[in-house]
């Protein structure tokens, strides 16, 4: 056991503050580095971000393994926050318009390590697992090579041999954005660039704001009114004691949208709707995981289909879709090779390829390579032809591969209930209602779809175009499905008389619904009206006079605020479909940009107020 894990160990035996603050201050340096990546050098948003983090290990340690490397979990928990602060997508857009400039470095100094420092660590994060560790304990851990060999279990020149090929692995990854460094020089920059120190009194505030949250977790108060008075994020600690923990993700999401939407005033007003939205929704998400689980055993259920033509009407939306009807571009043979050998046929660059050229043999060849990557594990799941029990054993690979994504276990659900196992299904509902993380790959799927039709000569707006709007979502008809089997699950607790397990039912039904339904950073417009219709259809089925969310809101409230807000959208549809083809190349990009930063929306706004005032 390392001197990390026995002092992970020590506060989750003991909650010892000690051991915590010292695993704050051994590791902040690496996660506030990784953060000012990935938040384009701004000083604030990461230590918000760093916050945010320490406040997860603080929650989670309970969870982890007892072996776990502590820095790589950091790293990736920092990756994962930080791109949910950011929503990625304006430093892509940096991204793309820096490749074709980079294409020509060929060295390796200060300004072009700084050029490279938004996909740094992205591009770690697509190495193996083995690989990344090695990497994050050699120069983000800044250990020797007697250290790194101890912590991988193998000798000090193995462990040197190891570092040197998880190098030329990264300098691969990155070549393929354009940036083309050696492996020497790559590895000189990450000693002495990849880790910078954190601002003075920033361990002592994180730690603080931390332990509060993981106390209120637990049920220890931690001396609430001396953090209170020594933390910058005040109403963070009161945020951890009613929703733990919801409200600082929030926070910054809210401060990155503000700081992306300065440029325009009719967006800032839109992100701040939003906002609300979130909060009251965030809100309604805590509300329900205080209710009580449903009972198991379960009472038997019979399952109502879906109404005819709902899905059609629901899952579709005409202007994202019905304007490819007739023109579905794919990439040829020769194209995707082209594409797959520049990319090392790496597991995203095989997916890419498979989706836009349809060839089986692609996905093939990504499942048996790649059987860890979770994006992998998510696209065979919904592989054409696939058994149950093929299914079934890509689901649970899914799980491994991203265990505190929420998604794996409602489509676990969703097979469990319609092969009659009732108590399997709800207790997968019982696992997905307890992760705060939902991650469909809608966002990551798209990039490397465009990134694709740009190799093969496509222009920047039609990449964008057709990534978007001809990705398959097949995920959304099955998470409707599991609503519906959620609904008639309630029906059969209250036939037994358990009414609070029907309640618990319909709240897990009405959360899974406003996943999708808050319309924001990065959704499809066709996914935020799945969500507001699976949240209708569990809503429907509750007492519409009784209290919903925190706000003074009942059920029908909700259901009438739902109503609004699809007539809404479909008025909004109608007023900019005209407007489409009147929009130049460039405006097409910034429309595809601006869904990607605020949702389809909020960009579906931004055209009408440019195009529809004429």
């Amino acid at each position: 056991m390392t001197d990390s894990q026995a002092l992970l160990a020590e506060y989750v035996r003991n909650g010892s503050e000690q051991a915590f603050r010292e695993l704050v201050t051994r590791y902040l340096d690496l996660v506030y580095s990784t953060a000012i990546r990935l938040v384009a050098g701004d000083s604030h948003l990461a230590e918000d971000v760093a916050q945010t983090v320490f406040a997860d290990l603080a929650r989670k340690a309970r969870t982890l393994p007892s072996d776990v490397m502590l820095g790589g979990w950091l790293h990736c928990d920092t990756c994962f926050v930080a791109r949910k602060t950011m929503r990625g997508e304006r430093r892509r857009q940096s991204r793309e318009r820096q490749a074709v400039e980079m294409n020509a470095l060929q060295d390796n100094s200060e300004a072009n390590l700084a050029q490279i420092a938004p996909i740094l660590d992205e591009a770690i994060n697509r190495l193996r697992a083995e690989d990344r560790t090695a990497i994050l304990l050699r120069f983000f851990e800044q250990r020797d090579f007697r250290s790194v060999g101890e912590a991988l279990g193998s000798s000090e020149n193995a462990a040197q041999k190891h570092v040197t090929r998880a190098l030329e692995e990264l300098r691969f990854l990155l070549k393929r954005r354009g940036v083309a460094f050696s492996a020497a020089a790559l590895g000189t920059a990450l000693a002495t660039e990849a880790v910078i120190a954190a601002p003075a009194g920033l361990a002592v505030s994180i730690s603080n704001a931390a332990l509060a949250i993981g106390a209120a977790g637990t049920g220890t108060m931690l001396s609430l009114l001396k953090i209170m008075a020594t933390t910058k994020l005040k109403f963070g600690i009161i945020s951890a004691i009613t929703v733990a923990g919801v409200a600082i993700p929030l926070m910054i999401y809210h401060q990155a949208q503000v700081k992306l939407n300065e440029e325009n005033q009719s967006l800032r007003q839109q992100i701040a709707q939003l906002q609300s939205e979130n909060e009251s929704l965030s809100n309604r998400v805590a509300q329900g995981k205080r209710l009580p689980s449903p009972r198991l055993p379960a009472p038997r259920i019979q399952t109502t289909p879906s109404p005819a033509g709902a899905s059609t009407e629901d899952l579709q939306s005409t202007n994202l879709y019905g304007r490819l009807k007739d023109k579905s571009p794919k990439l040829t043979t020769d194209q995707a090779e082209a594409y797959l050998n520049a990319n090392r046929r790496s597991a995203a660059s095989l997916l890419a390829a498979f989706r836009t050229t349809g060839d089986p043999v692609l996905l093939e060849e990504a499942m048996q390579r790649y059987p860890n990557d979770p994006q992998v594990d998510f696209e065979a799941a919904f592989k054409k032809d696939i058994s149950s029990e093929g299914r079934r054993q890509w689901l649970d690979a899914l799980k491994r591969s991203a265990p505190d994504n929420a998604l794996a276990n409602y489509l676990s659900a969703l097979d469990y209930f319609g092969a009659g196992q009732t108590d399997q299904a709800v207790q997968e509902l019982i696992a997905a209602s307890g992760k705060q993380q939902f991650q469909d790959y809608t966002q990551d799927r798209i990039q490397d779809d465009e990134e694709a039709f740009l190799s093969a000569g496509y222009s920047v707006a039609e990449a964008k175009t057709i990534s978007s709007m001809q990705l398959l979502l097949p995920q959304l008809a099955q998470m409707k499905q599991l609503v519906f089997n959620m609904v008639d699950l309630a029906n059969s607790y209250r036939q037994a008389g358990d009414d609070a397990s029907a309640q618990a039912a319909l709240q897990m039904a009405a959360n899974l619904g406003q996943r999708y339904a808050t319309g924001t950073a990065g959704e499809p417009e066709v996914s935020q009206l799945v969500g507001m219709a699976v949240e209708r259809i569990a809503l429907g089925k509750m007492e519409p006079n009784s209290p919903y969310g925190g706000n003074g809101q009942t059920v029908q409230d909700r259901i009438n605020q739902l109503a609004q807000q699809n007539a809404a959208l479909k008025d909004l549809n109608q007023q900019i479909e005209p407007l489409f083809p009147t929009m130049s190349d460039q405006d097409w990009i910034s429309y595809k940009d601006r869904w990607r930063v605020f949702g389809e929306e909020a960009a579906m706004r931004w055209v009408l107020s440019k195009y529809g005032q004429k």
